[in-house]
């Protein structure tokens, strides 16, 4: 699925690029080339004007200098005086020649003469373009000099092949400069949108992860449920139905793994809710320290039930209200502290700590220079290994010390870090001096953007 997406996309967004490129490089070919006709005809125009001019001003015209006036400018010039062709006109001519100055003549007759404007026995000349018998293009000057004895027509013609194979060649290189654009487009659409997609797919994958571990966490309450459901019936195969007295222990652990499964629904929502941005906090100013001596006292019999060492350290001067949500705080420092006790073995130690100040650390870098509180909860149990401190925050990793521990999930870190970020906090894990772990929150004392409640 993903492979084609990859293809679809890669094809839109080059697609797209190239479409754009195309018709950028054809709107400043049309305006190029205009420009470069315009600058060439206005460039023709002047010539001929002077040529004209020269006629004019001239008594006597040589052939020599009616020859070089051609080689100079790359014309052919036409002279007729009252009708009659010049000698210089009449020398032999080539048959194509000839034929290309009655094309233009004929073109100025039918299309030209009909828009000068003025007396037709005043001087004028008129320059236009048109193309002869054979497919070529030229820019042609008729000029008319009237004069005492009679009139001369004049007729100069400039072959625009060499404008034309500027055009040509602009164009060849347009077309070469876009294939080559548009092959770099592909690749790098083909790899742009390739990483694009690694998000994407990780995200599915991840999709994927979760709900293969959800449905494995699910089955194993599930299939106590329904053995001790088929045991209590006599429903499973040919076994016999329950006695009495064993009934009771069947519903019981019904009921155990019912509430075991409720909580991995309710863990699982929650986390959805963060997927989602629904994700509620409800601001409000609470004291840390009375905090965790409510959470120290929950939390002091289940300790002392496994012999374990359970102690708390709060700062003895006065501290500021912190902004943020009590109820989910108190999550967050239950699933800490109830991870701390299960993997702590009997004789064990647990410290619950709060500090207040500037510039907390964590990993050994300063994470922010604002006052903070840092709320720790140091044990001395099984630890975590190094390359796993950065997964145990992921849905449903359980590192190997963990598996047998009954009733964890894999979800409380993850929701605990959730419930962090939504106040602007921080979470980490660091070693513990001697053996165990140490989680280091670390809170904002006043979270922006959200406003102190009044």
């Amino acid at each position: 699925m993903f492979r084609k997406v990859h293809y679809r996309l890669t094809l839109l967004c080059a697609g797209i690029t190239t479409f754009i490129l195309l018709t950028m490089s054809l709107i400043y070919l049309y305006v190029s080339e205009s420009g470069l006709k315009e600058s060439h005809f206005l460039a023709f125009q002047r010539d001929a004007g002077t040529l004209v001019t020269n006629f004019e001003q001239q008594t006597v015209i040589t052939h020599t200098w009616l020859s070089q006036m051609e080689n100079l400018n790359a014309f052919t010039i036409s002279i007729t005086d009252n009708g009659i062709p010049l000698l210089f006109t009449e020398r032999a001519k080539e048959e194509k020649r000839q034929k290309t100055e009655q094309d233009a003549m004929e073109y100025y007759h039918s299309y030209v003469a009909s828009s000068v404007v003025g007396s037709k026995n005043d001087t004028y000349h008129i320059e236009y373009m048109f193309t002869s018998s054979f497919q070529e293009d030229y820019y042609a000057c008729y000029a008319f000099l009237p004069y005492e004895n009679g009139e001369t027509e004049i007729l100069i013609l400039s072959p625009l092949a060499h404008l034309n194979s500027q055009i040509r060649t602009q164009r060849i290189r347009f077309v070469a400069i876009d294939l080559t654009a548009m092959g770099f487009l592909f690749l790098f659409s083909f790899f742009f949108t390739k990483k694009l997609l690694i998000p994407v797919e990780e995200n599915r994958l991840e999709q994927i992860r979760f709900v293969a571990a959800a449905s494995h966490e699910l089955r194993t309450p599930l299939a106590v449920i329904l053995s001790c459901a088929s045991a209590i019936h006599g429903r499973k195969g040919n076994a016999k139905k329950a006695l009495p007295s064993e009934e009771e222990a069947f519903l019981h652990t019904i009921y155990s793994e019912g509430q075991r499964m409720k909580r991995l629904i309710d863990d699982m929502l929650l986390l959805s809710q963060a997927d989602t941005h629904a994700f509620q906090v409800h601001w409000e100013s609470i004291e840390p320290d009375t905090l965790l001596l409510n959470s120290y006292e929950s939390f002091e019999t289940m300790a002392a039930e496994k012999n374990i060492s359970f102690h708390i350290s709060l700062p003895d001067a006065p501290l500021p209200p912190c902004l943020g949500d009590g109820e989910r705080l108190q999550q967050l420092i239950a699933i800490l502290l109830h991870n701390a006790i299960s993997y702590t073995p009997e004789n064990g130690r647990i410290i619950l700590a709060l500090s207040y100040g500037k510039g907390s650390k964590a990993n050994g870098a300063s994470i922010n220079r604002l006052p903070a509180y840092t709320i720790s909860v140091i044990d001395n149990g099984v630890g975590i290994p190094d390359e796993e401190k950065d997964k145990i925050f992921q849905r449903f990793y359980r590192s190997d010390q963990s598996r047998s521990a009954k009733g964890h999930f894999g979800l409380g870190l993850c929701i605990a870090q959730e419930i962090v970020h939504s106040m602007k906090g921080s979470i980490c894990v660091e070693d513990t001096p001697g053996g165990g772990s140490s989680f280091l929150i670390r809170l904002p004392v006043s979270p922006t953007p959200h406003p102190i409640p009044s």
